[in-house]
C-alpha cells in the first residue's frame, strides 16, 4: 500500500479545506501536514502538494518545498485562486510549480477557485492593472463550494489509480 502525504500551504483556509478533501478521500496510511510543517517528505510513495495562487506564481515557502523533492518522487499539485478556473491567471502557478519540480514524476494537477481576502481585495482594487481580476475574483467568494470538494475527491482517485497502475 502507498505511503501518502498531503501538504499543503492555505492563507485563507480554501486551500486547506481542498487538503483536507483530499485526505478524507483516500485510504491507506496516509498523513497531512501544512508546508511549513512537513517533514520527512522522503519516506513517502506519493505527494499531493497544495498551493495558492499569488500573483500568478506559487508562495516562497511551497517553492522551497518543491526544491527539496527527490528525484523521480511521485507528485499531483492542486491549487486554490480567485480567478476563474483554466484563465492564465488559475494555470500560471501550476506552470511554474511544473517548472521547479522538473526531477520529480508529476501524475497529475487540480485548481478550483477559492475565496480571495478582503485585505488583497482592497490593496488590489486600488491598482488599474489589477482591475480586471479584481472584478473576476468577487465571484470566486461561495468558493470552494461542494463542486469544487466533489472534483477535488476525483482527482484524488484519479491520481491514486495512475500511482497504482504505474507501479
Amino acid at each position: 500500500m502507498a505511503r501518502i502525504l498531503i501538504v499543503y500551504e492555505s492563507l485563507t483556509g480554501n486551500t486547506k479545506k481542498i487538503a483536507e478533501t483530499i485526505f478524507d478521500s483516500l485510504d491507506g496510511e496516509k498523513a497531512i501536514q501544512s508546508v511549513e510543517d512537513a517533514s520527512d517528505a522522503d519516506s513517502y510513495d506519493l505527494l499531493f502538494i497544495g498551493f495558492p495562487v499569488h500573483s500568478h506564481s506559487i508562495p516562497f515557502r511551497v517553492e522551497k518545498f518543491l526544491k527539496s523533492i527527490k528525484k523521480y518522487q511521485n507528485i499531483a499539485f492542486f491549487s486554490t485562486h480567485g480567478s476563474f478556473t483554466g484563465s492564465r491567471l488559475s494555470s500560471e502557478a501550476i506552470e511554474h510549480a511544473t517548472v521547479i519540480a522538473s526531477q520529480a514524476r508529476l501524475l497529475g494537477t487540480f485548481s478550483c477557485r477559492g475565496k480571495v481576502s478582503l485585505q488583497a481585495m482592497e490593496v488590489l482594487s486600488k491598482s488599474p492593472e489589477h482591475q480586471a481580476w479584481t472584478e473576476m475574483a468577487v465571484s470566486a467568494r461561495k468558493h470552494p463550494d461542494e463542486n469544487d470538494l466533489e472534483n477535488a475527491k476525483e482527482f484524488a482517485q484519479r491520481i491514486m489509480t495512475l500511482y497504482l497502475q504505474s507501479q
